[in-house]
């Protein structure tokens, strides 16, 4: 295999076999001086160009009124799943009937969407009735804030929107149209969006062709177009147009040549200039090469407004539905919980006494569903329909005793606990996790009781005297509960490691990771971030090289490290690391992805470290009491503040001093916002609102 994999890469990709012997030196010696290469090449050579696999389109449905055997040749993939052996041109050639047929994931979100506005807000809204002219709409398409909108999510997409800034449903068909290799390589896109700020006027190289080509301003776009312009200027018949249309969009020479005679003879009939039809022609040549179809353009674009419809106007129905609709993804929940959070709509934690199976709108809120949390899966079922039959859980015991140990074992309570799902049971985790083989033993003796007829006459006042009995464990650190939820729903949602490093990092970075997809490629910059995990491959020269993920607050992002630079700083690149990283912007077509898809990556040069988010860090000195802040209550620093605060969970009270008069008035912050009190928030506080306004009223203890 090694020496098969050298000969392989030693030939360029797209070239031919018999081209990379006479480019390529090394090549040529291995075929020449050796028995053995000139055997492999010469085999290769002989295969090159056949059809290695047999491959199904996705969608692809083939079509005849009579049994397909008497057309073409059939082939078993497996159970129930047949395909043609001819190839999809042949298939049309034969003239059998091939349509797509998409099932898409996102018309489950849009119906699932409606589902929730009617029954939250009494709206019935129906797909086709959805305004064209919503002005929400198109400011969230200008802005390019198109995380789970149909066709308009990539980082490339984006881009363009904030670009092109539509503010009709001409301008969203032209868009998806515009998006593929061929006009973002040729200057086709740049051309169009001039035209449409009024940059460069639109031309027409004929009268006649204005209304044709008025909506792309002067552009041929669309294939429709083509057929139009062929059906205008030269009289040609709908099926001699679509037959032109293939001919260019395929650029077959022979077919080309035939039907410029036809077209141009036709442009002669209708009094057309032989020099106008022979640029027209040309021109249609050029364009329809990159043209698409307009039909499957609005199609598309239909889904895409409307999906953008439902997330301006019901953001939080529409995001309830979307995160549904990726449940078992974890990353691309992480990735829509972080767009929940950009959009101000509070993501919360799964609760045995509120969750439902799946993400649900709670108030002004989203929740976390029950079957999100590892492990839990059908369980989730029997403790809703617990909870439904006899009321919410008062406690850890209460719940083993009520719910159905066959289906929520301790593996399962444990994945609720560390989850977070168990907190509204006012304990904390670490006496949870603690106490919950003695409480399981006590539900089961309770429960064995009951079916004996040995009820207590106070089950509530005998709970609570356990519950006390109980030694309170001091609880974990905010790193290990932190590691826990991660660990159990994939994405931390209580709070976020890197929260208390915003403003170190903030100090220490060019861009954040979300606006690396508005920079360009080979753009120098500067990211930092936590590394949450990494590959380690082999490079063409036996050398290490790294592939890390790296993410801050506001998403995640590949990085590239090359065996030179990963070699000089390996020892900053385990897991957990808070590393600060320079080098390039590197965007590429996705693979796998759809036509134009770019993903963005970043190219290292140097990392430099600084520091580690872990729980020894966690461990810093609390300082017990009070804590008291004197700040402007009418400045932007409040919004600041409550951020400092959420990042640092605790205990002590927060007392604010707001100044709006000659007399401060004194605030205490809800229990929500209690801290806990430690250096490095008391520095962040001072930085933000000054030294001698910040002070402790420790905690005195009586002996």
């Amino acid at each position: 295999y090694p020496e098969v994999d050298k000969v392989a890469k030693l030939i360029p990709w797209n070239v031919k076999i018999k081209e990379a012997l006479e480019q390529i030196p090394e090549l040529k010696d291995y075929y020449q001086k050796s028995e053995r290469g000139k055997s492999l090449i010469d085999t290769a050579k002989s295969i090159e160009g056949l059809i290695r696999h047999a491959s199904t389109h996705a969608a692809g449905i083939v079509i005849s009124k009579e049994p397909l055997t008497n057309h073409t040749p059939l082939h078993s993939l497996g159970e129930n799943e047949v395909t043609t052996q001819y190839a999809m041109e042949s298939i049309e050639k034969i003239g059998l009937l091939k349509m797509d047929i998409l099932g898409l994931r996102t018309l489950t979100v849009i119906d699932e969407a409606l589902s929730l506005i009617k029954e939250r807000q009494g709206i019935e809204l129906l797909e086709e009735e959805t305004p064209s002219d919503d002005s929400k709409t198109y400011t969230l398409l200008s802005r390019g804030e198109t995380s789970g909108v149909f066709q308009l999510e990539s980082s490339g997409m984006r881009g363009l929107l904030r670009e092109l800034k539509p503010k009709a449903f001409e301008d969203v068909i032209a868009l998806l149209a515009l998006y593929r290799p061929g006009p973002l390589k040729s200057g086709m896109v740049e051309d169009f969006i001039k035209r449409k700020k009024g940059l460069t006027p639109p031309t027409f190289p004929h009268p006649q062709l204005e209304p044709i080509l008025k909506d792309t301003y002067g552009v041929i776009l669309y294939q429709e177009q083509v057929m139009q312009i062929a059906n205008c200027l030269a009289g040609f018949t709908l099926s001699q147009a679509d037959e032109l249309r293939k001919s260019m969009s395929k650029k077959i020479p022979e077919e080309m040549k035939r039907l410029e005679k036809t077209f141009k003879e036709g442009a002669s009939k209708l009094k057309i200039k032989a020099n106008v039809a022979r640029e027209v022609f040309n021109l249609m040549a050029h364009f329809a090469g990159y043209g698409f179809n307009k039909s499957h353009s609005a199609a598309y674009a239909l889904i895409a407004y409307q999906t953008a419809y439902l997330k301006a106007n019901y953001p939080l129905e529409f995001m309830s539905a979307l995160l549904n609709s990726v449940s078992d993804k974890l990353e691309e929940v992480a990735k829509y919980v972080q767009e929940c959070e950009r959009m101000k709509i509070k993501v919360l934690p799964p609760d045995i006494n509120e969750s439902l199976i799946n993400f649900t709108v709670d108030k002004e809120a989203i929740r976390f569903g029950l079957s999100a949390i590892k492990n839990v899966g059908k369980a989730a079922k029997s403790i809703i329909s617990s909870r439904r039959g006899e009321g919410k859980f008062s406690s850890l015991l209460n719940f083993c005793e009520r719910v159905d140990s066959r289906l929520v074992n301790k593996k399962v309570i444990e994945s609720l606990i560390k989850s977070g799902a168990c907190d509204s049971l006012g304990e904390k985790r670490a006496s949870l996790l603690k106490s919950l083989d003695q409480t399981l033993e006590g539900a089961a003796g309770r429960q064995k009781d009951r079916q004996t007829g040995q009820t207590s006459l106070f089950p509530a006042l005998k709970e609570e005297k356990n519950s006390k009995e109980r030694k309170e464990e001091k609880e974990f650190s905010q790193g290990r509960l932190l590691a826990m939820e991660k660990e159990m729903l994939g994405l931390y949602i209580s709070s976020h490691p890197l929260k208390r490093w915003q403003e170190k990092l903030k100090k220490e970075v060019t861009t954040t990771l979300l606006n690396l997809s508005q920079l360009k490629d080979g753009e120098e910059v500067t990211i930092a971030g936590m590394v949450s995990s990494s590959r380690q491959i082999t490079d063409r020269n036996g050398k290490p090289m790294l592939f890390l993920s790296l993410e801050d607050l506001s998403g995640r992002v590949e990085v590239i490290i090359f065996s030179r630079v990963y070699e000089e700083f390996a020892q900053f690149l385990h897991k957990d690391a808070l590393i600060k990283v320079t080098g390039k912007v590197n965007r590429k077509e996705r693979t796998g992805g759809r036509e134009g898809e770019e993903e963005v990556k970043v190219l290292a040069s140097k990392i430099t470290s600084l520091g580690k988010v872990s729980d020894e860090e966690e461990e810093t000195p609390e300082i017990k009491g009070k804590a008291h802040i004197r700040i402007d209550s009418e400045g932007r620093d409040l919004n600041k503040l409550k951020e400092l605060l959420s990042a640092y969970p605790g205990e002590s009270q927060v007392i604010l001093h707001l100044v709006s008069g000659p007399k401060p008035t004194k605030v205490a912050l809800n229990d929500n916002l209690r801290i806990r009190i430690e250096p490095g928030l008391l520095k962040s506080i001072q930085e933000l609102v000054g030294e001698k306004d910040v002070w402790i009223e420790e905690e005195i203890i009586e002996l």
